[in-house]
């Protein structure tokens, strides 16, 4: 197995240099430079057997473990160093099985029923409040901000993504707006301070309830905010947005989604999805991420959404794709985490804590070099909704924008 983790490596690094040290003290060197940017080592042969095996679930559960322990450099720069090396090299043949496996059965692992998705959200954003607070920005943004200009602080481009979204929206003022997936509310509360409309925002999150319901009332604006299913919702409105929820819906529900999306806006309305995606044909969700961070959880591509929506009533009006703003939130929410991680210690364990800074560092690496790219897809159901250009979403998208 140490031969087989070799060539692995031997074929997959080509900068910088990483230096791995097998569990009976015998030294591999993979990648060029005279001295290894990244030395790990590796505790046992169990662990040996695993990543060989199934890399792709085996290294983040032995980093998380500490079983394979980064001694210089860090799990980013491992990590940077195996995704690009993965997007110049075909998969090997086992990989390719082991691909095709999960694929086929990713309809089970997203079998999620009401039931189901709200066990799956509350293994991830029933974490303590304070835990988030650790790396999001003020307004607790939980997905990918818009990036105007390359210095832009985190909070800034989570500020530009919300106008941006609101800009797609075409938003009146007095409009009933439904927030699928609301998180801590903030999408929701500027829409309403915004516009004066009515926002009603939902979660299966009882923490993102807690908070966001908090800062409704704290506000006065016109927000509410329910714990509740989007199956559930019986009223209908003149706007639906979505932000970072499409990607719990499981591929066996995209028709049933986009149905109640049709169900739910008026005959003129506007509905606004911004969800991960990814740049290359449909797949599976990566086995550490699937059962250590987001069970239930799968990043579609383009095809698989749009042949969904083509088949339920409404119409795609415009599709916009950003490429590396993911990995610029990425990268500041790892930094502040990694700033403040002797608190997420505290709140949970070590071990929490390398399985995050993983999480966090391969997530960043993937949306740099491995095709991962987020979706805006504004949809109506007919055709003369929207003016026939875009120029009436600059003036909302360029308010209180910095330099470029």
């Amino acid at each position: 197995m140490r031969a087989l983790i070799a060539r692995m490596l031997s074929r997959l690094v080509r900068e910088p240099r990483i230096d791995v040290v097998f569990a009976d003290g015998s030294l591999h060197s993979a990648g060029s430079g005279p001295i290894a940017a990244v030395r790990l080592r590796i505790a046992d042969r169990e662990t040996e057997w695993r990543l060989a095996l199934d890399p792709e679930l085996a290294l983040g559960e032995a980093v998380m473990d500490g079983r394979v322990i980064v001694e210089r450099g860090s799990v980013y720069q491992l990590l940077e160093a195996l995704v690009c090396g993965l997007s110049r090299q075909p998969p090997s043949a086992w990989a390719r099985a082991l691909g095709r496996l999960r694929t086929s059965v990713r309809r089970i692992k997203q079998h999620n029923t009401p039931a189901w998705a709200r066990s799956n959200v509350h293994h991830h954003y029933d974490l303590k409040r304070a835990f988030f607070e650790l790396f999001l920005d003020a307004d607790q943004q939980y997905s990918c901000a818009f990036f105007e200009w390359t210095d832009a602080t985190l909070e800034e481009a989570q500020e530009a993504k919300k106008r941006r979204i609101a800009a797609k929206l075409a938003l009146k003022p007095g409009q009933r707006v439904l927030d699928i997936g609301s998180g801590w509310g903030g999408l929701g509360l500027s829409i309403a301070r915004q516009t004066g409309g009515h926002v009603t925002g939902i979660t299966l999150s009882e923490e993102q309830f807690a908070r966001s319901s908090e800062r409704a009332a704290e506000s006065g604006l016109p927000v509410e905010f329910r714990l509740q299913d989007y199956r559930d919702v019986k009223e209908r409105f003149d706007r639906v947005v979505s932000v970072g929820m499409f990607e719990h819906v499981g591929v066996g529900y995209y028709r049933d989604y986009f149905r109640k999306i049709s169900e739910l806006l008026v005959d003129d309305g506007v509905a606004l999805i911004h969800t991960i995606g990814r740049a290359t044909p449909p797949g599976a969700t990566n086995p550490f991420i699937a059962k250590h961070i987001f069970p239930g959880g799968y990043i579609p591509a383009l095809s698989e959404i749009s042949a969904a929506v083509e088949k339920e009533g409404l119409v795609i009006t415009d599709v916009e794709v950003l490429r590396l703003h993911y990995a610029q939130t990425l990268k500041a929410w790892r930094e502040r985490f990694l700033a403040r991680r002797g608190e997420a210690v505290a709140m949970y364990d070590e071990r929490f804590a390398r399985m995050w800074e993983f999480y966090l560092a391969a997530s960043e690496a993937s949306f740099r070099y491995d095709g991962l790219v987020v979706f805006q897809l504004q949809l109506a159901k007919r055709l003369d909704t929207l003016p026939m250009t875009r120029d009436y979403m600059a003036p909302v998208a360029a308010a209180g924008a910095g330099p470029t």
